[in-house]
């Protein structure tokens, strides 16, 4: 009984919820928000612009470097392991790669937007 309970509960809550993100939306129109293209180029023009190499080069730096860092977030846990030298060792290799990649894209100038 609590089993079918739950899912009424669990089905008339996702029914609403659907229901107003459909609706919702519909109720404020405005010629920003009927325009079918968000991305900030202009849809009267050509659909075929070139995209600058810049944007997606320092988009693939930012991931790169943001899992690096996410790898890192273990390592207050991983102190208080009883082989604490080779989990500095192995922290310390891992700030030293993520340092020189930064090191490296900016002297490259991977990370400057003007030309």
């Amino acid at each position: 009984m609590n089993l079918a309970i739950i899912l009424l509960i669990n089905t008339t809550l996702s029914l609403i919820l659907i229901s107003v993100a459909f609706l919702l939306p519909y109720m404020n129109l405005y010629s920003e928000k009927t325009n079918p293209y968000e991305c900030g180029f202009d849809p009267s023009s050509s659909a075929r612009l070139p995209f600058s190499m810049k944007f997606f080069l320092v988009a693939i730096t930012f991931l790169l470097f943001d899992l690096e860092i996410a790898l890192l977030l273990p390592l207050p846990w991983a102190i208080q392991t009883t082989n604490i030298t080779t989990m500095m060792t192995s922290a310390l290799i891992l700030v030293t790669i993520l340092s020189l990649g930064l090191t490296y894209e900016w002297t490259q100038k991977g990370l400057e937007w003007t030309e």
